[in-house]
C-alpha cells in the first residue's frame, strides 16, 4: 500500500508513503479536490528529526482505523517543515493564534479554502480519534460557524505584530532592579550536573544564556558567568555541537 507521497523528494515525506492514510503534498491536486468535494483539509507538518512526529505516525498514521476516518471526511495534506518552512510558519502562527501551543508534529483543520479553523500539536491515538469524528460533525453540520471562526483568525494574522501583542512603542529603560531579579530567578533553577536549565525537555535556549552572559560581565558576577560557561562547554560536548565544523543544530 502507498500513496501519494511515494513520488517525494523529502525524506520525511517518503516516510509516511505507505501509510494507510490517503497523503497529498501541498499543492494543486489537493486543494482542488478539497474545494471539488467541499471537505475540510487537514495538514499535518513535521520533519524527520521530530520525536513525536514519528510516535504520532506509530499511533495514528500507520492505524488502519484512524486513517479510515481521515481519508473519508478530510483531505489530508503532509509537509516537510525544512522542505516548506513558508506554509509552516503561517499554519503556526494561526495555531498560536488560537491561543493554542506550538511544536510538532503541527495538525491544523482548515476550511476548503485553506484559512485554518482548528489545531494543535502531538495527540495521543484515542485522542486524534474523537477529534476528527468531532471535527467531521461540526464541519457537517455546522460548517457555517466554522467558517466564521476561521475568518476570524485571518483577521488576527492580518494584524501588524506591535497591536498582535499590545507593543507599545517608547524609550522606557530598563530597571537595574527588574534585572537583578529575572537573573536570579533564572539561575535559581541551573542544573549544576549537566548545565543548562534543571527541567525536562533540556532544549538550548540561547536567548537566556546571551542574556545570563551579558548580566554577569556588567554585574561582575564570576559566579554567574562561570555557569554561563559551564553551560556551554556541556553544550560542547553533546551531540548537537558539529565536531567537524562547528555550529550547534537542536538535533
Amino acid at each position: 500500500m502507498s500513496n501519494r507521497l511515494l513520488h517525494s523528494q523529502s525524506p520525511y515525506l517518503l516516510q509516511h508513503a505507505h501509510n494507510p492514510v490517503d497523503w497529498f503534498p501541498w499543492g494543486t491536486e489537493a486543494l482542488e479536490k478539497a474545494k471539488t468535494e467541499n471537505k475540510p483539509i487537514l495538514v499535518s507538518i513535521g520533519y524527520s528529526a521530530c520525536h513525536w512526529c514519528h510516535v504520532m505516525e506509530r499511533e495514528s498514521f500507520e492505524d488502519e482505523a484512524t486513517a479510515k476516518i481521515m481519508n473519508a471526511h478530510f483531505v489530508c495534506i503532509k509537509i516537510d517543515r525544512e522542505e516548506r518552512p513558508d506554509i509552516d510558519n503561517i499554519y503556526m502562527e494561526a495555531v498560536q493564534a488560537m491561543g493554542l501551543q506550538g511544536g510538532w508534529p503541527l495538525n491544523v483543520f482548515l476550511m476548503p479554502n485553506q484559512k485554518p479553523f482548528y489545531g494543535g500539536t502531538y495527540f495521543p491515538n484515542q485522542q486524534w480519534k474523537g477529534l476528527l469524528s468531532n471535527i467531521a460533525d461540526a464541519f457537517e453540520k455546522h460548517e457555517d460557524q466554522l467558517a466564521e471562526s476561521a475568518e476570524g483568525f485571518g483577521t488576527s494574522l492580518n494584524r501588524k505584530e506591535t497591536d498582535k501583542y499590545g507593543i507599545l512603542a517608547g524609550n522606557r529603560e530598563l530597571d537595574p532592579d527588574e534585572l537583578a531579579e529575572i537573573a536570579t530567578k533564572v539561575i535559581s533553577q541551573f542544573d549544576s550536573e549537566w548545565g543548562g536549565m534543571n527541567r525536562v525537555p533540556k532544549f538550548p535556549m540561547p536567548a537566556i544564556w546571551h542574556f545570563m552572559l551579558d548580566y554577569a560581565v556588567l554585574s561582575k558576577n564570576n559566579g554567574m558567568m562561570e555557569k554561563v560557561f559551564f553551560t556551554l562547554k556541556k553544550i560542547g560536548m553533546g551531540g548537537i555541537y558539529d565536531q567537524l565544523r562547528g555550529g550547534f543544530a537542536r538535533y
